[in-house]
Parts: structure tokens; sequence; C-alpha cells
């Protein structure tokens, strides 16, 4: 792999991930330690270690939402791989506000005091709102936070994650490069496998629309490659990456995919997008109304997330970067449900 020969001969450099326990942070760890590269991994005081303990990274108990934990995680440190974050799609702010806006923040404000190099930030192609349109295709360029719908609190709280960084990196130099990942899935997928896979046994699985719109997804391990070619880069300082798919899938080819990984039979019966997403916006006031801890069904997130048309490019990076996708959905849909299943027995 380019990123690993990028990377040889640079042993001496120490890489911080953050969110290290979750799905992209640790596919970012497992791949910084295939390229031989030292690994740092903040975590959460009681969190599940395991996977990072076969690695054999060093790691540091720190807490994201204090400051004063995050000065001896960055000493010595070059790169920051920000993947913590608040994941899903229900919630209350106050925790996304905690989780995602102001550890942001910390973060930041604690590297740039340590003299780190690069602060490489995993936002979501999520910061670009709501966008929807047949054929519509969009890149880096576009605006963030378009037709954002109200309790839509992952996506608002991306974007303002990503607007105080920018503003750090024009107004304090921040060394700053942001990927915005898609829907990422993979092994060690603690939240959307689950609910897919519970839709899939349960035969509530429905088709939004005519099932040919392309989905915007894509394994973590890939992303986890774009991160480190982006973070040997000097000219992506100050650019942003769309990570967003490995090549062409439509929503009913993966979901025949995924039914057949799993042994299930694949979805018949479809329901009209804007159905659905009405659905949605029902379930959610529902929930929001009896203060649901879990989320509902089915929410409009979700049903954006699989129905939309809209389809982000991947041009920029495949050109400035020289990523490419290096499993693709035959391989990485297989090796998701089979984990996942593995975790069920």
């Amino acid at each position: 792999m380019r990123c690993a020969a990028d990377a040889a001969g640079k042993e001496d450099r120490m890489n911080l991930v953050t969110g290290a326990t979750g799905l992209l942070g640790s596919h970012i760890a497992e791949r910084l330690v295939q390229a031989g590269q030292p690994v740092r991994a903040l975590v959460r005081a009681g969190s599940d270690t395991s996977f990072l303990d076969s690695l054999r990274v060093e790691k540091i108990v720190a807490n994201l939402a204090n400051p004063s934990t995050l000065a001896a995680a960055c000493q010595g440190v070059e790169v920051v791989y920000h993947a913590a974050a608040r994941v899903g799609d229900w919630g209350p702010w106050s925790e996304f506000q905690r989780d995602t806006i102001e550890a942001t923040k910390n973060m930041a404000e604690a590297a740039q005091k340590a003299g780190v190099r690069r602060f490489l930030h995993i936002s979501s192609i999520s910061a670009y709102g709501h966008p929807n349109g047949k054929n519509l295709v969009l890149d880096e360029t576009a605006p963030l936070g378009t037709n954002l719908h109200r309790w839509s609190y992952y996506s608002i709280a991306k974007v303002e994650a990503e607007k105080l960084l920018w503003q750090m990196h024009r107004q304090q130099g921040l060394g700053l490069t942001v990927i915005r990942p898609s829907w990422i899935y993979g092994p060690r997928d603690r939240t959307s496998i689950a609910r897919l896979h519970r839709m899939f046994t349960t035969g509530r699985i429905k088709i939004l629309g005519s099932g040919n719109n392309r989905l915007n997804t894509v394994y973590a391990g890939n992303v986890a490659d774009a991160c480190l070619l982006a973070a040997q880069k000097e000219a992506a300082i100050g650019q942003a990456y769309n990570c967003s798919n490995d090549g062409e899938i439509t929503q009913k080819e993966y979901m025949d995919k995924f039914a057949a990984a799993f042994g299930c039979r694949p979805p018949a019966r479809k329901v009209p997008y804007w159905l659905a997403y009405s659905v949605g916006f029902d379930c959610e006031c529902i929930g929001r109304l009896l203060r649901l801890k879990k989320p509902p069904f089915v929410t409009r997130y979700s049903v954006w997330l699989m129905g939309r048309d809209v389809f982000f490019s991947t041009e920029k990076a495949r050109r400035q970067l020289g990523w490419q996708s290096r499993i693709g959905y035959d391989e990485g849909i297989p090796l998701t449900a089979e984990w996942y299943l593995k975790r069920l027995t």
C-alpha cells in the first residue's frame, strides 16, 4: 500500500487516535500498526480496549470533555487522528454538543498547544446537511449545513465542529485536514449493523423507492487508508476530502449482498421514499414526546441515509491523495456480517 510506503522511515513519530475503541478509530489504529507507526490510543475509563490490546498500542485514559486530561495525551505527538464523536441519529442535544463540538474544540486546542503538526479530523458527509435530488452529485465545494431539519443533532454537531476547526486553521494556523466519510460499515460496528440485522431477521426490511439509487457507503478500512494518506501529504493541509463510497452500488444490490451474508431472504417489499420519510418524522415526534432513550424504528435520517438520490464524489481524494478502495463490497460486506454473527454466538 502506498500509505505504508510513505510512512516507512518515520517510525519515531507518534500518532494519537481518539475514538480508538470505535469503528473507524480502531481501523485507523490497525492501519497505523500495519504501517509500522507508533500509536497512542486515547480511551475513556472503563471502555472495552480488547482489540487495542491485541494491537499492543499505547493507551492513555483521558476525557475529551476535560481539557486538563489532554495535555499528556498530546505530548510528543505529530499527528492527531480525531475520530471521536457522538455517533447515531438519536439522543439529547447536550450529548452531541459535549461529545462532538466541545470535545473537538478541546482536542484541537490541546494539540495546538503541544505543537502537533497535523490535525486529521473525521467529519462526515452529513456535514453537508440533507441535500437530495435526482442525479445530484456533490463534491467538497458544496456548502455545509443545507436543509438541516429539526432534531438532526448528529449533522448539526458535525457542521459546528468543522466550522470551529476551519476558524482555528485560518486564524491560528492549525494544521487541519478534514475527511468526510459517508455511512461506514465494517467489523467492530456496534451501531448500524445490529439494527440492519434485526430488520432482516424480523422481516421488516424494505426497499425505499425503486432501490436503484446509488448508496454512499464505505468500508472502514478504506477510510483509514485515506486518513493515513492525507496525513502524509503537506498539500492536504487546509483541504477536505469526501471518502464516501467504494465504487457504485445501488440500494438493492447492497441489501441483497447483506441478505446473502446474513443468510436471510433479500427484501422484496418496497415503500415510497416520501412515505417512509413522513413516517420517520411521525416516529421522531412520538419518540421525543415519550423521551425514548433508544431511537424509534425509523427516523428521517435513516430514511435519507438509505433512500437518498444524491451521490457524493470521491474524485478529489483519488486525484490528490492517490486513494483507492482496497476492500470492495464483495469482500467487505461478508467480513462485516461474519464479525457480527460471531458476536451473537
